[in-house]
């Protein structure tokens, strides 16, 4: 962009980037007063071979949120400037291709930028206006995002959309000389023309995983303390390396099936279709060794805990099946175990607290706040910040700092796996039309959409606990009470006050009454990737006695949320259905006498 009222014309599409070339012999070269942009368009400084010095200048000048490199910058001169910029800049190498291009040039780059961005290679650095064979790309070895530039326009909308179906990790699309009048003056009715090519660009490439950065969408990261910095950085640099090594993978299997008793039924509930006139079915995790979806990921932290050679573990429950798994898997290993539990929950789980005891474990009540499930989870922080050299701290749910959202996920994600080919056996194909699961953090909820998150014929059903009604003051319904917030070290929706403090959540369900949601979740409902429902106390149990009676099945009061799905939607006769089982309700026995005055 070089002309101002140019570049207020082309905001109104809300581009999600804007370009200022800093280089003096380009014909787009600028050189004036950036107008005030929106806040969600970030201004891209582009420079060739310009010194450290210039690029500092016009960073602080002009508020630039990202830096293109587009000369022949060494990766030394890449890791010096990424040293003197804020965190949140993104660095952008260019690198430009004609028929062939050496992959191996990119390896030393991967860990000083963000991103790449391929151009056509020319008699100028970019803005040549013709394209490169993108088949050469089919050779990217790398995991990094990239844009794609060069020559894009209306003309070879099909092509683009062709590359976009492909695995390769298109990170945006760089549009420019095909949408000029003259160098840096776009023409904004051909912009506005390609608004529905941009939007079928986005559609198709909108991501639900998480980032390099820890980020789905804009949630996640990781707000931690100074003195969590190392462990959480260790896990970080650590944690996929470990989780790709075979001999990992095949302890990690081999517990799953003998330990775990995996893979859990794909049970059709015949009565419970009946009833609701759809296929519904259920995906047993109460079937697990300790009840629970929960061992599948404390299984797999226990295992990453040993390889960084951790001798202490630590945890937070609120239901109390996390801190079970957690105490089973450290009883297994040999580990010292100290679990965190909310004072109330200790008293409404008493029989899952003694379980723990049993299993070598010390359960410590946290007497602070609501003393719930989110008191415990400060507790079990604070014991990390005081023990974090031997400590290994795991997290029960898809919550807390980056990596922790994405690592428990991929442990989970064994039941969206088993899903697929069970389902193939039984209905002939591997995708459902809806999948189900219950949120509170949302682990089970995480595992039971992983492998369906880009599968758009799979509708996503997300259920969170409505306590006494959404607008009661008694409810823990994020999604629709929550706001932008941090929380246990990662930026999602959260239950707030005004001023941002953090309100009290309630929920008849343990493992539900938490006052924020998993990021990945957040990103599923901000994007509407997910249809959230909120369930009342009332109606979840209710759901829980009538699958005892049709199916014979004591759910958890967790999952009795799920279920409950069932009489708040119509799903028509051909509908299947799949609903996460995520716990056994033998746990929640005492609740559901009271409750029923059994």
């Amino acid at each position: 962009m070089k002309y101002p009222e140019n570049m207020l014309e082309v905001c109104e599409l809300l581009p999600d980037y804007m370009g200022f070339i800093f280089w003096e012999k380009s014909a787009r070269y600028f050189d004036g007063i950036i107008p005030e942009l929106p806040k969600s368009i970030k201004k891209v400084g582009v420079f060739v071979n310009a010194s450290l010095e210039e690029i500092l200048k016009k960073i602080e000048m002009h508020d630039l949120q990202a830096i293109q490199l587009h000369g022949t910058e060494s990766v030394e001169f890449c890791e010096n400037l990424k040293k003197n910029i804020p965190n949140l800049i993104d660095i952008i190498k260019v690198f430009s291709i004609l028929d062939t291009f050496d992959f191996d040039l990119l390896k030393p780059y991967e860990k000083v930028c963000d991103y790449f961005l391929f151009d056509t290679k020319g008699k100028l650095p970019g803005g040549n206006g013709t394209s490169f064979d993108w088949k050469v790309l089919e050779k990217y070895p790398s995991t990094k995002p990239f844009f794609l530039s060069g020559g894009i326009g209306m003309d070879n909308i099909e092509a683009i959309n062709e590359i976009l179906k492909t695995n390769l990790p298109i990170y945006a699309i760089d549009v420019n000389s095909k949408f000029e009048i003259e160098p840096g003056l776009k023409n904004i009715q051909l912009c506005r023309d390609a608004t529905h090519y941009v939007s079928t660009i986005k559609k198709i490439k909108m991501s639900y995983n998480v980032n390099e950065k820890g980020y789905y969408g804009e949630f996640g990261g990781a707000y931690i303390p100074e003195m969590l910095y190392p462990n959480v950085e260790e896990l970080r640099q650590k944690y996929l390396e470990i989780t790709a090594q075979p001999e990992f993978k095949a302890e990690f299997d081999q517990l799953l099936k003998d330990y775990v008793g995996r893979p859990s039924p794909l049970y059709f509930a015949k009565r419970l279709s009946e009833k609701y006139n759809t296929k519904v079915y259920l995906k047993r995790e109460d079937l697990n060794h300790t009840g629970a979806h929960k061992i599948n990921n404390t299984i797999g932290q226990i295992l990453v805990a040993k390889k960084l050679g951790k001798k202490r573990i630590i945890a937070e429950t609120g239901a109390g099946q996390h801190g079970v798994a957690t105490a089973t898997v450290c009883a297994l290993m040999g580990l010292e175990c100290i679990v965190y539990m909310g004072e109330i929950d200790i008293a409404r789980q008493a029989p899952n607290v003694a379980r723990m005891k049993m299993l070598g474990a010390e359960v410590r009540a946290a007497l602070s706040g609501s003393r719930t499930l989110k008191d415990a989870t400060n507790e079990a922080i604070r014991d990390w910040i005081n023990n974090p050299v031997d400590t290994h701290y795991i997290i029960g749910s898809a919550i807390g700092p980056h990596p922790y959202p994405d690592m428990v996920t991929r442990f989970q994600s064994v039941i969206s796996e088993e899903i697929k080919w069970q389902l193939k056996e039984k209905e002939g194909r591997e995708n459902p039309d809806y999948v189900v699961a219950c949120i509170g953090g949302g682990s089970n909820a995480a595992g039971t959409y992983y492998h369906f998150l880009h599968e758009p014929e799979v509708s996503i059903i997300a259920v969170e606990a409505a306590g006494k009604g959404v607008n009661s003051g008694h409810s823990a319904a994020t999604s629709k009470l929550g706001k932008v917030g941090v929380i246990h070290g990662c930026k999602t929706l959260l239950m707030q006050t005004p001023d941002g403090q953090i309100t009290e959540p309630y929920s008849i369900s343990a493992g539900l009454d938490y006052p924020g949601v998993g990021p990945m979740h957040a990103h599923l409902a901000l994007t509407g990737r997910a249809e959230f429902f909120s369930v009342t106390d009332d109606d979840a149990m209710k759901a829980g006695l009538e699958l005892c009676k049709l199916e014979g099945i004591i759910p958890a009061i967790e999952s009795s949320h799920a279920l409950a799905v069932l009489n708040d939607k119509n799903f028509k006769p051909e509908d299947i259905v799949v609903i996460s089982l995520s716990g056994r309700g033998d746990k929640d026995l005492n609740t559901y006498i009271d409750y029923f005055k059994l």
